[in-house]
């Protein structure tokens, strides 16, 4: 990965007088953890492949307060979201887009009750849209013909009835797309969503994540696609407990796309 990535922020296109098409927003898990870093990488680089004017918040974005909420924390919620809907009213943003279900579910359909109202879209929404547009281009090449199996995240699949997205994506890319036996509306969570990321796993026989990672394992993928930083590291951990590692990659869309031209 050579070319430099070109990722403005809003206070200088503020200082330019200027608007952005669309406000990134990277979330926590795109931020800090290094793995999810290398999603967000990927689809910044994609929005400057198709010259999208975009800008994140930088220091200025905060936690969108979905680990609080879903933990019982409502008032520490509440806090965080008007935290940050001050500060995107005050750049005036009208349209969001995040690599995280779990940012998009919650600037979706939780801000506007606070008074937080934007057009709000999961990055592989957005891609679709710059597909159909023309604004870029997806070979399949490296992807061609290999077997993939797609998990559904639940802020975007459930929670959202979005599942045909990040699939025609994959289509785009020519592969062989194999469903597991539980996907789409019936899917099973990778065992991070309700803020179970971050605490112990309950009392039972098995742990979710490897659950859902045999059930990947079935049908006999080279790569799980994922479309959140969450459901990435779920599935990656099920691998290594599985000791795949050599033989199944776990990648988001976004780094399926930008890869497939690089033979």
């Amino acid at each position: 990965m050579s070319e430099a990535l070109k990722v403005p922020t809003m206070a200088e296109f503020l200082a330019q007088g200027k608007q952005p098409e669309v406000l990134f927003w990277v979330g926590c898990a795109g931020s800090f953890d290094d793995r999810a870093k290398k999603i967000t990488k990927a689809f910044v680089r994609l929005l400057n492949k198709a010259n999208i004017d975009f800008a994140v918040l930088g220091a200025e974005e905060s936690c969108t307060g979905d680990p609080a909420k879903r933990a019982g924390n409502e008032f520490l919620f509440q806090m965080q979201a008007m935290m940050n809907i001050q500060v995107l009213d005050g750049y005036e943003i009208k349209k969001i887009v995040t690599t995280c279900p779990h940012c998009f579910n919650t600037l979706k359909n939780e801000y506007p009750e606070l008074g937080g109202n934007y057009e709000v879209m999961h990055h592989t929404q957005f891609l679709k849209d710059l597909l159909n547009e023309g604004r870029l281009k997806v070979e399949g090449r490296k992807y061609k013909g290999k077997r993939i199996t797609y998990h559904d995240p639940c802020y975007l699949g459930r929670a959202n009835s979005e599942y045909e997205a990040p699939r025609d994506l994959l289509r785009k890319l020519e592969v062989e797309l194999i469903e597991m036996k539980r996907c789409k509306s019936n899917g099973l969570c990778c065992g991070a969503g309700g803020a179970q990321m971050f605490k112990d796993a309950e009392p039972g026989d098995k742990e979710i994540f490897v659950e859902r990672t045999e059930e990947a394992m079935e049908v006999k993928p080279s790569i799980i696609a994922t479309g959140c930083p969450f459901c990435n590291t779920m599935m990656t951990d099920g691998v290594k407990v599985k000791e795949k590692e050599g033989e199944v990659q776990v990648l988001d869309i976004a780094e399926m796309i930008i890869n497939a031209d690089e033979l």
